[in-house]
């Protein structure tokens, strides 16, 4: 049978095998635990999971190898809420788990960032010895790391007692990926001192924490390293380099580097595109976009929303229905930052009537989303419309954030709706414990002084819990000005120029 097994599982195609696999439940061979492993790793293999979990519940004697087999497939597959499911059932029915097993729950621990049941499995590590095994543990980095635990993570790497470079990535990632950029820069330092060679997965690992830095001359060495290294040959670093220079503000050096470049994908004509935005460089970069288009390079999400943002910052509202367009005619997908880009465009230099048909044909949305669709209105003195939104977004259950009360506050502003703007302020701060800042405050001055509520205006000034800034006194001494207000006015002169 061992040798019939073997043929069948490496030469059977799927439909035939099906038929194999119900003559062998027909037979009785389905107890037979080695082809019933085979049985299950090919329809884990094929996709076919159900049906591999099927001969997975039939089998008599149940080894770790067949789960192992199921849960990679899940694991893999993103289907992660299943793949738990079957490490629990394993452990229910007996089988002991091996370093495998505990590396696939884990993977799938990270999928779901589910840091609480990642932590019994930890535990469970723990006491089955396989703490020392340097696959295992690096997991356990990665695993921390993608819940956002980098402290725990550390913990894992710091008692490692061997480390690769696969352990060493793993924990650059994790603190590039949650924001904590000083440490990844100082462990890749830490790392090329413990005479650890960097891969290339490094490089993609530690570049993001570089453009995060904005040191340019932290970069420029950086670049260096990698040129020494070999490594700027690939196009992906390549690309971070480009996105790094951008960062920092030498868009020059980062064209140079796109120009020098023998092959470019949509990575670096994006990387850019972006670089041209953020740098306020809006007509090179949609001449950029347009240059990347005729060179028959689809453009990605992030390509496409950044050139929508550079007509928006060009107030080129043809040029951007043309790019919306060239989605129709492409049939790409709107997903939610191309249509809040599209919302944003349309809301603020063109027809608030279409930014809104996009809003509402939009599947998901986020608070930016919402964001985007009441500032339009705000601007177009659709004030009414703009709160009945407002009030719309938390019966959907999605929290404002500090934007958008400052949109909802601008509409009042500008609409000359005091009562209302006063009940928003109050709202924000007592229910949602949102602090106002700046903007939320000259909201509130320019609104008072708008409606000739000058007094008002100026006691608001005064019993704010913060010092307020120039802007703040110059809308009210604009406001004194516009009232004609002679001996106020000099008062709050004197206040501005302090």
């Amino acid at each position: 049978m061992g040798a019939y097994s073997s043929l069948a599982l490496a030469h059977t195609p799927a439909k035939p095998f099906q038929k194999l696999n119900a003559h062998m439940v027909l037979c009785g061979w389905s107890i037979h635990v080695l082809l019933g492993q085979k049985v299950v790793r090919f329809y884990s293999k094929h996709g076919s999971l159900q049906n591999g979990r099927q001969i997975l519940d039939k089998m008599s004697k149940r080894l770790a190898f067949p789960w192992n087999a199921l849960l990679s497939q899940y694991a893999c597959s993103g289907q992660y809420d299943e793949a738990l499911s079957i490490y629990f059932k394993m452990l229910s029915a007996g089988i002991c788990p091996d370093n495998f097993t505990y590396a696939f729950a884990l993977k799938a621990c990270a999928g779901l960032s589910a840091l609480r049941q990642g932590q019994k499995i930890h535990g469970q590590i723990v006491v089955s010895g396989y703490e020392s095994d340097v696959f295992l543990t690096t997991t356990l980095v990665d695993m921390y790391a993608k819940c956002l635990n980098t402290e725990d993570a550390r913990q894992v790497f710091d008692e490692m007692p061997r480390k690769d470079v696969v352990s060493w990535n793993a924990m650059i990632a994790g603190y590039a990926h949650s924001g904590r950029v000083n440490e990844a820069l100082m462990l890749f330092y830490q790392m090329r001192c413990e005479d650890v060679v960097p891969e290339l997965s490094t490089m993609m690992n530690v570049l993001p924490a570089f453009s995060e830095s904005g040191d340019l001359r932290q970069c420029k060495c950086m670049h260096e390293y990698i040129v020494r290294n070999g490594f700027d040959l690939d196009c992906f670093v390549g690309s971070s380099l480009i996105d790094m220079y951008a960062r920092c503000g030498s868009i020059k050096t980062a064209r140079q580097l796109f120009d020098k470049m023998s092959q470019r994908d949509v990575v670096s004509w994006t990387a850019m595109i972006v670089g041209y935005v953020h740098n306020g460089y809006a007509r090179k970069a949609l001449t950029l976009f347009h240059q990347m288009v005729q060179e028959n390079i689809v453009p990605n999400s992030t390509a496409i929303t950044s050139a929508i943002s550079a007509c928006g910052q060009l107030g080129a509202l043809e040029e951007g229905k043309r790019i919306h367009d060239y989605i129709r005619g492409k049939k790409l997908q709107l997903d939610v930052y191309i249509t809040t880009s599209l919302i944003d465009m349309y809301g603020k230099y063109g027809s608030v009537e279409v930014a809104r048909q996009l809003f509402d044909k939009m599947a998901k949305r986020d608070v930016v989303s919402w964001n985007s669709m009441i500032a339009g209105y705000g601007l177009h003195g659709c004030a009414k419309e703009a709160l009945e939104l407002f009030s719309q977004m938390q019966c959907m259950g999605v929290k404002p954030n500090n934007v958008t009360f400052n949109n909802i506050l601008s509409a009042c502003r500008l609409a000359g709706l005091v009562d209302e703007a006063y009940q928003i302020f109050d709202y924000m701060t007592q229910h949602y414990h949102i602090e106002p800042d700046m903007q939320h405050y000259a909201c509130m001055v320019d609104l008072l002084g708008r409606v000739g509520l000058l007094n008002e205006a100026l006691s608001f000034i005064k019993k704010m819990p913060v010092e307020p800034d120039d802007g703040v006194w110059r809308i009210l001494l604009r406001s004194f000005k516009i009232q004609k207000e002679i001996g106020l006015r000099e008062y709050v002169s004197e206040c501005f120029l302090e």
